[in-house]
Protein backbone atom coordinates (compact mmCIF):
# COMPACT_ATOMS: atom_id res chain seq x y z
CA UNK A 1 0.00 0.00 0.00
CA UNK A 2 1.37 3.54 -1.30
CA UNK A 3 1.46 6.12 1.07
CA UNK A 4 -0.96 9.09 -0.46
CA UNK A 5 1.45 11.83 -0.11
CA UNK A 6 4.05 9.75 -2.26
CA UNK A 7 1.37 9.51 -4.70
CA UNK A 8 1.10 13.92 -5.02
CA UNK A 9 2.38 14.75 -8.24
CA UNK A 10 5.83 16.06 -8.03
CA UNK A 11 5.81 20.40 -7.35
CA UNK A 12 2.53 20.07 -5.15
CA UNK A 13 3.05 21.83 -2.27
CA UNK A 14 1.51 20.22 0.57
CA UNK A 15 -0.80 22.75 2.10
CA UNK A 16 -1.65 24.00 -1.34
CA UNK A 17 -5.23 23.77 -1.92
CA UNK A 18 -6.18 27.01 -3.31
CA UNK A 19 -8.38 26.21 -6.44
CA UNK A 20 -6.66 29.22 -8.22
CA UNK A 21 -3.69 27.16 -7.72
CA UNK A 22 -4.26 24.10 -9.57
CA UNK A 23 -3.58 25.10 -13.22
CA UNK A 24 -0.12 26.53 -12.15
CA UNK A 25 0.87 23.07 -10.49
CA UNK A 26 -0.24 21.76 -13.46
CA UNK A 27 1.34 23.98 -16.05
CA UNK A 28 2.53 21.40 -18.62
CA UNK A 29 -1.10 19.57 -19.40
CA UNK A 30 -3.35 20.16 -22.08
CA UNK A 31 -5.50 22.87 -21.01
CA UNK A 32 -8.46 21.88 -23.60
CA UNK A 33 -8.46 18.76 -21.90
CA UNK A 34 -7.75 19.05 -18.30
CA UNK A 35 -10.53 22.06 -16.43
CA UNK A 36 -9.72 23.52 -12.97
CA UNK A 37 -12.69 20.97 -11.49
CA UNK A 38 -10.44 17.93 -13.34
CA UNK A 39 -7.64 18.54 -12.08
CA UNK A 40 -8.99 19.46 -8.38
CA UNK A 41 -10.06 15.95 -9.08
CA UNK A 42 -6.71 14.51 -10.00
CA UNK A 43 -5.51 15.80 -6.39
CA UNK A 44 -8.13 14.84 -4.20
CA UNK A 45 -8.94 11.69 -6.50
CA UNK A 46 -11.29 10.11 -8.92
CA UNK A 47 -14.37 8.05 -7.04
CA UNK A 48 -13.19 4.46 -7.03
CA UNK A 49 -10.09 5.66 -8.56
CA UNK A 50 -10.89 4.46 -12.27
CA UNK A 51 -11.65 7.69 -14.96
CA UNK A 52 -14.40 6.95 -17.14
CA UNK A 53 -15.22 8.68 -20.20
CA UNK A 54 -12.15 9.92 -21.87
CA UNK A 55 -12.38 9.14 -26.06
CA UNK A 56 -14.45 12.28 -26.53
CA UNK A 57 -11.32 14.36 -24.75
CA UNK A 58 -9.23 12.52 -27.16
CA UNK A 59 -10.86 13.43 -30.37
CA UNK A 60 -11.67 17.22 -29.01
CA UNK A 61 -10.57 19.19 -31.77
CA UNK A 62 -8.93 21.63 -30.24
CA UNK A 63 -7.04 18.63 -28.39
CA UNK A 64 -5.93 17.39 -31.80
CA UNK A 65 -4.87 21.18 -33.21
CA UNK A 66 -2.59 21.10 -30.14
CA UNK A 67 -1.21 17.40 -30.92
CA UNK A 68 -0.18 18.83 -33.98
CA UNK A 69 1.98 21.75 -32.81
CA UNK A 70 3.87 19.56 -30.77
CA UNK A 71 4.45 16.67 -33.39
CA UNK A 72 5.33 19.73 -35.69
CA UNK A 73 7.92 21.39 -33.30
CA UNK A 74 9.32 17.69 -32.86
CA UNK A 75 9.58 17.66 -36.48
CA UNK A 76 10.55 14.09 -37.54
CA UNK A 77 9.89 12.07 -41.24
CA UNK A 78 7.22 11.02 -42.97
CA UNK A 79 6.04 7.52 -42.50
CA UNK A 80 4.85 4.93 -44.30
CA UNK A 81 2.15 6.99 -46.34
CA UNK A 82 4.96 9.63 -47.42
CA UNK A 83 2.99 12.47 -46.08
CA UNK A 84 5.43 14.40 -44.28
CA UNK A 85 4.08 17.59 -41.54
CA UNK A 86 4.05 20.27 -43.90
CA UNK A 87 1.82 18.43 -46.17
CA UNK A 88 -0.18 17.47 -43.23
CA UNK A 89 -0.27 20.87 -42.23
CA UNK A 90 -1.56 22.48 -45.58
CA UNK A 91 -4.78 21.00 -45.55
CA UNK A 92 -4.78 20.58 -41.34
CA UNK A 93 -8.75 21.30 -41.00
CA UNK A 94 -9.38 18.50 -43.17
CA UNK A 95 -6.85 16.14 -41.49
CA UNK A 96 -8.35 16.84 -37.98
CA UNK A 97 -11.79 16.47 -39.00
CA UNK A 98 -11.05 13.48 -40.61
CA UNK A 99 -9.09 12.19 -37.31
CA UNK A 100 -12.30 13.49 -35.39
CA UNK A 101 -14.74 11.83 -37.14
CA UNK A 102 -12.85 8.76 -37.19
CA UNK A 103 -11.94 8.70 -33.37
CA UNK A 104 -15.24 9.60 -32.45
CA UNK A 105 -17.15 7.58 -34.95
CA UNK A 106 -14.81 4.50 -33.94
CA UNK A 107 -13.56 3.84 -37.43
CA UNK A 108 -10.08 5.13 -36.94
CA UNK A 109 -7.73 2.86 -37.69
CA UNK A 110 -3.22 3.06 -37.04
CA UNK A 111 -1.75 2.51 -40.37
CA UNK A 112 1.59 0.65 -40.77
CA UNK A 113 4.85 1.77 -39.08
CA UNK A 114 7.73 2.35 -40.73
CA UNK A 115 11.21 0.72 -39.18
CA UNK A 116 14.14 1.88 -40.05
CA UNK A 117 17.75 1.18 -38.80
CA UNK A 118 19.78 4.34 -37.58
CA UNK A 119 23.49 4.89 -36.63
CA UNK A 120 24.38 4.74 -32.75
CA UNK A 121 26.72 7.58 -32.67
CA UNK A 122 30.61 7.18 -32.07
CA UNK A 123 29.45 3.12 -33.19
CA UNK A 124 29.24 1.52 -36.64
CA UNK A 125 25.95 -0.49 -34.73
CA UNK A 126 22.63 0.80 -35.94
CA UNK A 127 19.44 0.90 -33.92
CA UNK A 128 16.05 0.59 -34.80
CA UNK A 129 13.52 2.81 -34.98
CA UNK A 130 9.62 3.07 -35.57
CA UNK A 131 8.22 6.23 -37.78
CA UNK A 132 4.48 6.56 -37.23
CA UNK A 133 2.89 8.34 -39.95
CA UNK A 134 2.11 12.22 -38.60
CA UNK A 135 -1.69 11.49 -38.79
CA UNK A 136 -1.28 8.62 -36.01
CA UNK A 137 1.50 10.85 -34.43
CA UNK A 138 -1.13 13.57 -34.01
CA UNK A 139 -3.53 10.93 -32.50
CA UNK A 140 -0.85 9.24 -29.97
CA UNK A 141 -0.20 12.79 -28.99
CA UNK A 142 -3.79 13.47 -28.24
CA UNK A 143 -4.26 10.17 -26.29
CA UNK A 144 -0.82 10.97 -24.50
CA UNK A 145 -2.72 14.26 -23.39
CA UNK A 146 -5.76 12.97 -21.65
CA UNK A 147 -3.50 9.43 -20.07
CA UNK A 148 -0.29 11.40 -18.58
CA UNK A 149 -2.05 13.61 -16.16
CA UNK A 150 -3.91 10.36 -14.67
CA UNK A 151 -1.01 8.76 -14.14
CA UNK A 152 1.76 11.28 -13.71
CA UNK A 153 -0.39 11.49 -10.44
CA UNK A 154 0.69 8.34 -9.11
CA UNK A 155 4.03 7.54 -10.50
CA UNK A 156 6.55 7.20 -7.96
CA UNK A 157 9.42 9.60 -7.29
CA UNK A 158 12.17 7.45 -7.92
CA UNK A 159 11.37 7.60 -11.75
CA UNK A 160 12.88 10.46 -13.69
CA UNK A 161 12.94 9.23 -17.48
CA UNK A 162 10.37 10.63 -20.18
CA UNK A 163 8.18 12.57 -17.44
CA UNK A 164 7.32 16.61 -17.37
CA UNK A 165 9.25 18.79 -15.38
CA UNK A 166 11.88 15.96 -14.81
CA UNK A 167 15.11 15.14 -16.73
CA UNK A 168 18.56 13.35 -16.41
CA UNK A 169 19.88 15.90 -14.68
CA UNK A 170 17.62 15.71 -11.58
CA UNK A 171 18.33 11.40 -12.05
CA UNK A 172 22.17 12.32 -11.52
CA UNK A 173 22.09 15.04 -8.64
CA UNK A 174 19.81 12.12 -6.70
CA UNK A 175 22.30 9.65 -7.19
CA UNK A 176 24.99 12.65 -6.13
CA UNK A 177 23.09 13.03 -2.81
CA UNK A 178 23.05 9.36 -2.01
CA UNK A 179 26.58 8.68 -2.95
CA UNK A 180 27.72 11.36 -0.89
CA UNK A 181 25.38 10.35 1.84
CA UNK A 182 27.15 7.01 1.93
CA UNK A 183 25.56 4.93 -0.32
CA UNK A 184 28.28 3.90 -1.89
CA UNK A 185 27.30 -0.34 -2.60
CA UNK A 186 25.52 0.26 -5.88
CA UNK A 187 23.37 -2.18 -8.11
CA UNK A 188 23.89 -0.99 -11.62
CA UNK A 189 21.76 -2.55 -13.64
CA UNK A 190 19.82 -2.41 -17.81
CA UNK A 191 17.01 -4.32 -18.54
CA UNK A 192 17.43 -6.34 -22.06
CA UNK A 193 15.26 -4.71 -24.77
CA UNK A 194 12.55 -3.44 -22.29
CA UNK A 195 10.49 -1.47 -24.75
CA UNK A 196 10.71 -4.62 -27.12
CA UNK A 197 9.69 -6.88 -24.18
CA UNK A 198 6.62 -5.28 -22.63
CA UNK A 199 3.61 -7.85 -22.06
CA UNK A 200 0.27 -6.30 -23.96
CA UNK A 201 -1.51 -7.65 -21.78
CA UNK A 202 -0.07 -7.06 -18.49
CA UNK A 203 0.54 -3.78 -19.82
CA UNK A 204 -3.08 -2.98 -20.73
CA UNK A 205 -4.26 -4.47 -17.24
CA UNK A 206 -1.80 -1.94 -15.65
CA UNK A 207 -4.22 0.79 -17.68
CA UNK A 208 -7.42 -0.51 -16.23
CA UNK A 209 -6.38 -0.13 -13.10
CA UNK A 210 -6.90 3.40 -13.75
CA UNK A 211 -8.96 4.09 -17.10
CA UNK A 212 -11.93 2.27 -17.50
CA UNK A 213 -12.86 3.46 -20.97
CA UNK A 214 -13.15 0.84 -23.09
CA UNK A 215 -12.41 3.01 -26.47
CA UNK A 216 -9.54 4.91 -24.99
CA UNK A 217 -8.43 0.90 -23.98
CA UNK A 218 -8.99 -0.25 -27.36
CA UNK A 219 -7.00 2.55 -29.10
CA UNK A 220 -3.76 1.90 -26.25
CA UNK A 221 -4.04 -1.96 -27.90
CA UNK A 222 -3.89 -1.00 -31.47
CA UNK A 223 -1.36 1.18 -31.28
CA UNK A 224 0.44 -1.79 -29.23
CA UNK A 225 -0.62 -4.19 -32.25
CA UNK A 226 0.48 -1.77 -34.93
CA UNK A 227 1.77 -3.48 -37.64
CA UNK A 228 5.22 -2.86 -38.89
CA UNK A 229 6.86 -2.43 -42.37
CA UNK A 230 10.01 -3.13 -42.44
CA UNK A 231 12.52 -3.28 -45.81
CA UNK A 232 9.91 -5.60 -47.38
CA UNK A 233 8.42 -7.62 -44.73
CA UNK A 234 5.80 -6.58 -42.78
CA UNK A 235 4.10 -7.95 -39.37
CA UNK A 236 2.69 -7.38 -36.61
CA UNK A 237 4.39 -6.93 -32.81
CA UNK A 238 3.25 -9.59 -29.76
CA UNK A 239 5.35 -7.74 -27.19
CA UNK A 240 6.33 -4.31 -26.76
CA UNK A 241 5.60 -0.89 -27.49
CA UNK A 242 6.09 1.28 -30.57
CA UNK A 243 9.66 2.63 -30.58
CA UNK A 244 9.29 5.81 -31.66
CA UNK A 245 5.78 6.43 -31.11
CA UNK A 246 5.47 9.42 -29.00
CA UNK A 247 2.47 7.04 -26.60
CA UNK A 248 5.37 4.52 -25.93
CA UNK A 249 7.53 6.66 -23.50
CA UNK A 250 4.50 6.87 -21.16
CA UNK A 251 3.56 3.47 -21.46
CA UNK A 252 6.81 1.92 -20.67
CA UNK A 253 7.03 4.10 -17.49
CA UNK A 254 3.32 2.78 -16.20
CA UNK A 255 4.54 -0.54 -16.90
CA UNK A 256 7.18 -0.27 -14.56
CA UNK A 257 5.25 1.91 -11.90
CA UNK A 258 4.69 -0.71 -9.48
CA UNK A 259 8.36 -2.40 -9.89
CA UNK A 260 9.40 1.25 -8.49
CA UNK A 261 7.01 1.35 -5.44
CA UNK A 262 8.12 -2.45 -5.31
CA UNK A 263 11.99 -1.59 -4.35
CA UNK A 264 10.95 1.52 -2.21
CA UNK A 265 8.41 -0.45 -0.15
CA UNK A 266 11.59 -3.08 0.43
CA UNK A 267 13.58 0.23 1.27
CA UNK A 268 15.85 0.56 -1.05
CA UNK A 269 17.37 3.94 -2.71
CA UNK A 270 16.08 3.41 -6.56
CA UNK A 271 17.08 5.76 -9.18
CA UNK A 272 15.14 4.82 -12.59
CA UNK A 273 15.27 6.39 -16.22
CA UNK A 274 13.52 4.59 -18.68
CA UNK A 275 15.12 0.91 -18.79
CA UNK A 276 18.23 2.27 -16.94
CA UNK A 277 18.66 2.53 -13.18
CA UNK A 278 20.70 1.77 -10.33
CA UNK A 279 20.02 1.20 -6.77
CA UNK A 280 22.04 2.10 -4.00
CA UNK A 281 23.18 0.28 -0.94
CA UNK A 282 24.82 1.17 2.46
CA UNK A 283 26.17 -2.52 3.00
CA UNK A 284 27.46 -5.32 -0.22
CA UNK A 285 25.19 -7.86 1.33
CA UNK A 286 22.04 -5.36 1.17
CA UNK A 287 23.22 -5.24 -2.70
CA UNK A 288 23.55 -8.44 -3.32
CA UNK A 289 19.82 -8.79 -1.44
CA UNK A 290 18.64 -5.76 -3.63
CA UNK A 291 19.71 -7.73 -7.37
CA UNK A 292 18.06 -11.19 -6.54
CA UNK A 293 14.70 -9.07 -5.45
CA UNK A 294 15.11 -7.36 -8.89
CA UNK A 295 15.66 -10.60 -11.15
CA UNK A 296 12.82 -12.26 -9.42
CA UNK A 297 10.32 -9.12 -9.89
CA UNK A 298 11.93 -8.92 -13.69
CA UNK A 299 10.92 -12.18 -14.22
CA UNK A 300 7.43 -12.47 -13.01
CA UNK A 301 6.77 -9.50 -15.50
CA UNK A 302 8.74 -11.12 -18.54
CA UNK A 303 11.51 -9.18 -18.40
CA UNK A 304 15.00 -9.60 -18.02
CA UNK A 305 18.52 -8.21 -17.08
CA UNK A 306 21.09 -7.60 -19.39
CA UNK A 307 23.91 -9.91 -18.29
CA UNK A 308 26.56 -7.65 -19.55
CA UNK A 309 25.22 -4.61 -18.06
CA UNK A 310 23.85 -5.60 -14.48
CA UNK A 311 26.50 -5.76 -11.83
CA UNK A 312 27.03 -5.10 -8.03
CA UNK A 313 29.59 -2.26 -7.87
CA UNK A 314 31.67 -0.88 -4.63
CA UNK A 315 32.20 2.54 -4.92
CA UNK A 316 34.99 2.33 -1.44
CA UNK A 317 37.50 0.78 -3.81
CA UNK A 318 39.24 3.23 -5.87
CA UNK A 319 38.85 2.40 -9.78
CA UNK A 320 35.55 0.79 -9.34
CA UNK A 321 32.77 2.77 -10.41
CA UNK A 322 29.83 2.49 -13.14
CA UNK A 323 28.34 4.99 -15.89
CA UNK A 324 24.71 6.28 -15.65
CA UNK A 325 22.97 8.62 -18.11
CA UNK A 326 26.13 9.65 -19.84
CA UNK A 327 28.55 10.25 -16.88
CA UNK A 328 30.79 7.71 -15.05
CA UNK A 329 30.79 7.84 -11.32
CA UNK A 330 34.17 6.51 -9.65
CA UNK A 331 36.63 7.16 -6.43
CA UNK A 332 39.43 8.98 -7.62
CA UNK A 333 42.58 6.97 -7.81
CA UNK A 334 44.58 9.91 -7.30
CA UNK A 335 43.10 11.48 -4.52
CA UNK A 336 40.08 8.86 -3.40
CA UNK A 337 37.39 11.11 -3.46
CA UNK A 338 33.90 9.81 -5.54
CA UNK A 339 33.87 12.18 -8.63
CA UNK A 340 31.91 11.74 -11.62
CA UNK A 341 33.02 12.92 -15.46
CA UNK A 342 31.73 11.95 -19.06
CA UNK A 343 31.75 8.33 -19.81
CA UNK A 344 33.87 6.59 -22.88
CA UNK A 345 30.65 6.23 -24.46
CA UNK A 346 29.89 9.68 -24.14
CA UNK A 347 33.62 10.73 -25.27
CA UNK A 348 33.01 8.35 -28.55
CA UNK A 349 29.59 10.08 -29.44
CA UNK A 350 30.39 13.49 -29.74
CA UNK A 351 33.27 12.80 -32.06
CA UNK A 352 30.71 10.29 -33.50
CA UNK A 353 28.16 13.51 -33.74
CA UNK A 354 30.72 16.00 -35.39
CA UNK A 355 33.48 13.57 -37.78
CA UNK A 356 30.81 13.63 -40.64
CA UNK A 357 31.21 17.42 -40.49
CA UNK A 358 35.50 17.28 -40.48
CA UNK A 359 35.97 15.00 -42.62
CA UNK A 360 39.59 16.14 -44.47
CA UNK A 361 37.85 15.47 -47.88
CA UNK A 362 34.96 18.55 -46.49
CA UNK A 363 34.49 20.91 -49.47
CA UNK A 364 32.42 23.05 -47.25
CA UNK A 365 34.04 26.61 -45.71
CA UNK A 366 35.49 26.98 -42.76
CA UNK A 367 32.94 28.92 -41.35
CA UNK A 368 30.00 26.88 -42.47
CA UNK A 369 32.16 23.35 -40.82
CA UNK A 370 31.88 25.89 -37.54
CA UNK A 371 28.39 26.91 -37.83
CA UNK A 372 27.24 22.83 -38.16
CA UNK A 373 29.42 21.72 -35.36
CA UNK A 374 29.03 24.53 -33.13
CA UNK A 375 25.45 23.85 -31.73
CA UNK A 376 26.55 19.93 -31.73
CA UNK A 377 29.61 21.34 -29.13
CA UNK A 378 27.15 23.56 -27.26
CA UNK A 379 24.53 20.68 -26.79
CA UNK A 380 27.47 18.57 -25.31
CA UNK A 381 28.43 21.52 -22.72
CA UNK A 382 25.63 22.33 -21.84
CA UNK A 383 24.35 18.70 -20.52
CA UNK A 384 28.66 17.86 -19.04
CA UNK A 385 29.70 21.63 -18.32
CA UNK A 386 30.31 20.14 -14.91
CA UNK A 387 32.73 17.67 -16.15
CA UNK A 388 36.60 18.18 -15.32
CA UNK A 389 38.42 20.49 -17.16
CA UNK A 390 40.37 18.29 -18.91
CA UNK A 391 37.57 16.38 -20.36
CA UNK A 392 36.51 19.38 -21.86
CA UNK A 393 39.80 20.14 -22.82
CA UNK A 394 40.57 16.50 -25.00
CA UNK A 395 37.23 17.55 -26.92
CA UNK A 396 38.26 20.29 -27.81
CA UNK A 397 42.10 19.63 -28.78
CA UNK A 398 40.23 16.96 -30.89
CA UNK A 399 37.80 19.12 -33.28
CA UNK A 400 40.85 21.87 -33.86
CA UNK A 401 42.92 19.04 -35.08
CA UNK A 402 39.99 17.96 -37.24
CA UNK A 403 40.17 21.53 -38.52
CA UNK A 404 43.80 21.68 -39.14
CA UNK A 405 43.70 18.17 -40.57
CA UNK A 406 41.69 19.77 -43.20
CA UNK A 407 43.49 23.33 -43.48
CA UNK A 408 46.40 20.79 -44.05
CA UNK A 409 44.78 18.71 -46.53
CA UNK A 410 43.63 21.82 -48.72
CA UNK A 411 47.83 22.99 -48.59
CA UNK A 412 48.32 20.00 -50.03
CA UNK A 413 49.36 18.14 -46.93
CA UNK A 414 49.03 14.48 -45.99
CA UNK A 415 47.72 12.90 -42.79
CA UNK A 416 45.94 15.12 -39.24
CA UNK A 417 46.92 18.40 -38.47
CA UNK A 418 50.22 18.37 -36.38
CA UNK A 419 53.88 19.61 -35.88
CA UNK A 420 53.68 23.41 -37.50
CA UNK A 421 49.84 23.81 -38.29
CA UNK A 422 49.27 24.44 -34.35
CA UNK A 423 51.55 27.53 -35.19
CA UNK A 424 50.26 28.15 -38.69
CA UNK A 425 46.55 28.16 -37.69
CA UNK A 426 46.30 28.40 -34.05
CA UNK A 427 43.90 28.19 -31.29
CA UNK A 428 42.85 32.01 -32.03
CA UNK A 429 42.72 31.61 -35.47
CA UNK A 430 39.64 29.38 -34.88
CA UNK A 431 37.97 31.52 -32.11
CA UNK A 432 38.50 34.29 -34.28
CA UNK A 433 36.14 32.08 -37.14
CA UNK A 434 33.09 31.86 -34.16
CA UNK A 435 34.75 28.32 -32.87
CA UNK A 436 32.97 27.10 -29.83
CA UNK A 437 35.64 26.01 -26.93
CA UNK A 438 33.75 24.81 -24.12
CA UNK A 439 36.89 24.82 -21.95
CA UNK A 440 36.99 28.77 -22.53
CA UNK A 441 33.42 28.82 -21.89
CA UNK A 442 33.45 27.49 -18.62
CA UNK A 443 36.49 29.64 -17.58
CA UNK A 444 34.03 32.65 -19.00
CA UNK A 445 31.73 31.48 -17.01
CA UNK A 446 33.61 30.76 -13.81
CA UNK A 447 35.45 34.68 -13.95
CA UNK A 448 31.30 36.31 -14.40
CA UNK A 449 30.12 33.78 -11.49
Amino acid sequence: MTNPEEKRPMGVPEKAKQVGDIRARWRWVEPAVWTERMLATLETGVKGGVWFSLIDKVYDKRNLHSSFQKVKSNKGKAGVDHVGIERFGRQLEDNIEKLHEGLKMDTYSPQKILRVEIPKPGSKAKRPLGIPTVRDRVVQTSLRNVMEPIFEATFSGSSYGFRPGRNCKDALREVNRLLKEGYLHVVDADIRSYFDSIDHERLLEEVREQVADGRVLKLVGMFLKQEVLEGMRHWVPETGTPQGGVISPLLANIYLNKFDYYLEGKGYRLVRYADDFVVLCKKAEEAAAALGEIEQWMKGCGLELHPDKTRLVDMNVCGAGFDFLGYHFARSERYGNLKHWPSTKSMRNIRGKIKPHVKRSNGHSLETIIKKINPILRGWYEYYRHSPDSDLKTIDGWVRMRLRSILRKRRGGKGRGRGQDHNRWPNTFFALYGLLSMLTTRNEARQSS
